[in-house]
């Protein structure tokens, strides 16, 4: 999949010249100069252990990254959702593998591009240097996330999902329950477990499996304390 990666950004497109320097923007650098790739379902877009010469920023779709542990277990490290951007790494590798969720669309930019625009514009530096704070910041919160209690965890994660949606206290969750159980370090059946739980206690409703309505936002905070 690197290969295709790499022949998608050397292919010769205008849009990818490098941008003004007066747009001041990594989102805008990323989408003036981002070659798009579609991944199906499934698809990888780069393996654990690959260079990391490239950013990625998600379209449409949503990507999961994960590593497969020793005893074969899968630990699913984020979601990336639209304008989201991935595939960033303080090392030269990437510490985890990227697959589409669904169909989905990316725009793929050099990593050296990027440093390079930065390097120039000191407002473009700054926002890599907070996207870099952000990734560092969603760590953290997901290796706290893993200490607390099955119900607490799946609580946060609806939080989180509803946050980042913009469909108020409802959430169309695009990954699966495997998929969440891998993320929070838990069985599908302890999922499945606590999320009628919450129903039962009338925090939540669940008019479909990928549907979740958040009816009371407090007593999921509580719990996500």
């Amino acid at each position: 999949m690197l290969t295709d990666v790499r022949a998608a950004v050397s292919k010769p497109m205008s849009n990818r010249a490098t941008p003004p320097v007066a747009s001041h923007t990594l989102e805008g650098a990323i989408d003036f100069m981002g070659a798009p790739m579609s991944f199906t379902r499934n698809a990888e877009i780069y393996g654990e252990g690959e260079p990391a010469d490239y950013l990625y920023k998600v379209v449409s779709g949503t990507v999961r990254t994960y590593k497969v542990l020793s005893d074969g277990r899968r630990q699913i490290g984020a979601f990336y959702m639209p304008g989201d951007v991935f595939g960033l790494e303080t090392s030269d590798e990437h510490t985890f593998s990227a697959e589409a969720i669904a169909d989905t669309k990316v725009l793929v930019i050099k990593r050296s591009a990027l440093v390079a625009l930065a390097q120039r514009d000191g407002e473009v530096a700054r926002q890599l240097w907070a996207l870099t704070g952000l990734e560092l910041s969603r760590v953290q919160d997901h290796i706290l996330l893993l200490i607390k209690t099955a119900q607490e965890r799946v609580a946060g994660f609806l939080l989180e999902m509803a946050d980042r949606a913009s469909n108020g206290n409802s959430v169309e969750l695009p990954m699966s329950r495997q998929d969440i159980a891998d993320y929070l370090g838990l069985t599908i059946e302890t999922v499945s477990r606590t999320l009628t739980t919450l129903e039962n206690a009338a925090a939540i409703e669940l008019p479909s499996s990928r549907r979740i309505v958040l009816r009371n936002r407090s007593a999921l905070s509580r719990l996500n304390a």
